[in-house]
């Protein structure tokens, strides 16, 4: 999708669909709107009578304009109050709008800034969310589906964003230009957890990261079986020793022009697919458990914007890639492992490896003294009983970084909420014959089980844990695309490296 900036009046633009919107109960429309009504006619408001528009959140109503104007149709969207708009206002009525143009066979579409009138939010971030959320929310993974010789392809080719306020033009255009590099690492942490583990496995992993580094001037190191087995890498080889497929530990750098403010470790859980090794799952439980490296995932697709977006921290991304599979060779519930640091596990339940992998991929990342360690995991079903899947679980070691961590979600759309770490967690972990165990009380504060454990190999350095396991995958479509995979965690760890930091 083009998205460009027109300072052009509305009723002149030529499009297929002109996007405006309304406030609930507001007769004080925009000026741009008053003057668009005044060219039809005044059909916009017969037509918002006749049909009882309320202009609720998010609600459409299409009129064709009977080439009254340049634009074909336009498409009514409804803000809701004044009073309560918002950023999450505008990007779910904003997702509504470009479906409803899609629906309309759209190929190219106009649109305001909606609620720029509300002086609630900038034109930068408007235009930012505006752009993200247009080619976020019109996402789709077809590539497996079959397609008939004539059928027509449903795609929005171009989006003008219409703005008459020459002061606002380069705020605007620095937010179109943003939503769209922050669209595009979106849509590959979601292509990458969409393909199938059969293709999505840590070698395909690994060829992605030498790609993005590659694009971005990067330096990347991946390492296989043996250079892990001579770090000592015994937990995330033991969670690997089940698969034929081969392990990747994978580690990207990116080092600002400038001397940089700080080193931030970002880490992203990559178990390409996850059977539950012997302690094996049910098989409906498998069949999304190809997104068990959506934290991957998201880290990749965080390194694929530095070379646009040039934060001036230096970052070091992190991944153990492999699968956990049920085999002969696969390792055992009883079993005791040693990490890269030289602490021990006891093994109760294969099924909790992601933590496991983490372990060494802590382990390994601290040598290097970073400032800040974020990870970001679809660790537990207990933080998706917790939260569902509208709201990230975070834990940490350090309340300065998690809230930040917690703002810059909130703010980029990626809602999250703080679950404690208590002594007594941590009590829970104690074995009898290791350093701890893999699980912690069955049934009880599972998220914060899973966290306690990773804390283990953070060494006292300000750590913050995001369980991503809920919104990692939606069973319906949201605001900002179809029903799958979410690519969830690339806007917040963007919109911290960039702002936060």
């Amino acid at each position: 999708m083009k998205i460009a900036l027109k300072n052009q009046s509305l009723e002149k633009i030529p499009c297929d669909v002109l996007i405006v919107s309304i406030f609930k109960g507001s007769k004080n429309y925009r000026h741009e709107v008053t003057s668009l009504n005044k060219a039809l006619d005044s059909l916009l408001t017969r037509v918002m009578k006749e049909e009882d528009f309320q202009a609720k959140k998010g609600s459409t109503l299409i009129i064709r304009t009977n080439g009254l104007v340049s634009a074909k149709k336009i498409i009514l969207v409804g803000l809701g109050e004044r009073k309560d708009f918002g950023p999450e206002i505008l990007r779910k009525a904003c997702a509504s709008a470009i479906r409803c143009a899609l629906k309309e066979n759209a190929k190219t579409v106009s649109t305001i800034l909606h609620g720029l009138d509300t002086d609630k939010i900038d034109a930068k971030f408007t235009a930012q969310i505006v752009s993200e959320v247009s080619q976020l929310a019109v996402y789709k993974f077809d590539k497996y589906k079959s397609k008939e010789k004539d059928e027509p392809k449903k795609e929005i080719q171009t989006l003008i964003i219409s703005e008459q306020n020459k002061t606002l033009e380069k705020q605007i255009e620095a937010g179109i230009k943003r939503g769209s590099i922050v669209a595009r690492a979106q849509k590959l942490a979601r292509d990458l957890v969409t393909e199938p583990a059969i293709v999505s496995t840590p070698t395909k992993l690994a060829n992605v990261a030498r790609q993005v580094a590659s694009e971005n001037n990067l330096k990347i190191k991946v390492l296989d079986r043996d250079d892990c087995k001579k770090l000592g890498m015994g937990a995330f080889l033991a969670v690997a020793q089940g698969s034929e497929e081969p392990p990747k530990f994978i580690e990207i750098k990116y080092t600002p022009k400038g001397k940089p403010k700080k080193h931030i470790a970002i880490v992203g859980k990559g178990v390409t697919f996850d059977s539950g090794g012997l302690s094996l799952k049910p098989a409906n439980s498998m069949e999304t458990m190809k997104d068990d490296m959506s934290g991957a995932a998201a880290v990749i697709a965080t390194m694929s914007t530095m070379r646009e977006l040039q934060p001036d921290v230096a970052v070091t991304m992190i991944v153990a890639a492999t699968e956990n599979m049920p085999s002969g060779t696969a390792y055992r519930p009883g079993d005791v492992i040693r990490a890269m640091n030289g602490k021990t596990m006891e093994i109760l339940n294969t099924d909790a490896e992601g933590r496991v992998t983490l372990a060494d991929a802590m382990s390994y990342v601290v040598k290097q003294k970073p400032d800040e360690i974020i990870d970001l995991a679809t660790l537990t079903g207990a933080c998706v009983v917790a939260l569902g899947d509208t709201s990230n679980g975070v834990m940490t070691n350090n309340q300065k970084l998690a809230d930040k961590i917690i703002k810059a979600g909130n703010e980029a759309g990626e809602r999250m909420w703080q679950l404690p770490l208590y002594d007594e967690d941590r009590e829970k972990l104690k074995s009898d014959i290791a350093d701890m165990i893999n699980t912690g009380s069955k049934g009880k504060s599972g998220a914060q089980n899973g966290a306690v454990f990773i804390e283990k190999f953070v060494d006292k350095i300000p750590w913050v844990h995001i369980d991503i396991a809920g919104p990692s995958w939606l069973d319906k479509e949201d605001a900002y695309g179809p029903k799958g995979p979410t690519g969830v965690g690339v806007r917040t760890l963007i919109n911290y490296l960039t702002n936060y930091t």
